[in-house]
């Protein structure tokens, strides 16, 4: 895995041993904001895996090869489904339904039963 900075507009703002914080002033990319984020200025590590799980979704086009019937030919199928049930859990609406970012890698790397989202993600549409 190759780690990348969802935002770095967000990680000026807090403090290096922060680990959530409240802000008047929201920054970054709508699409990739936790909701209670974007909406009430509420950022924990739990934002931060959401914005990871967003980009598990879209990075390289992968969220078009869900769809394309030659990926049963390239991947294996549980596989796929797999890191497809992990973004899900990533972007849940509730913050404390997301797995921290130990767990997302434990469920990458590992074996593990994967419960499904306790509610499907939201979109904010207009912003």
């Amino acid at each position: 895995m190759n780690p990348k900075i969802s935002d770095f507009g967000m990680a000026r703002i807090f403090g290096e041993d922060e680990i959530q914080a409240r802000t008047k002033r929201v920054v970054g990319t709508y699409g990739y904001m936790a909701p209670e984020y974007a909406m009430e200025g509420r950022y924990s590590t739990k934002s931060g895996v959401f914005s990871y799980g967003v980009w598990i979704l879209c990075t390289e086009e992968k969220a078009l090869d869900i769809v394309d019937l030659a990926l049963n030919q390239s991947y294996p199928s549980d596989i796929v489904l797999k890191c497809i049930q992990i973004g899900l859990l990533c972007v849940q609406e509730n913050a404390m339904n997301r797995p921290s970012m130990l767990e997302v890698v434990f469920m990458l790397a590992n074996e593990t039963p994967l419960f499904p989202p306790q509610k499907p993600a939201t979109t904010i549409i207009g912003r």
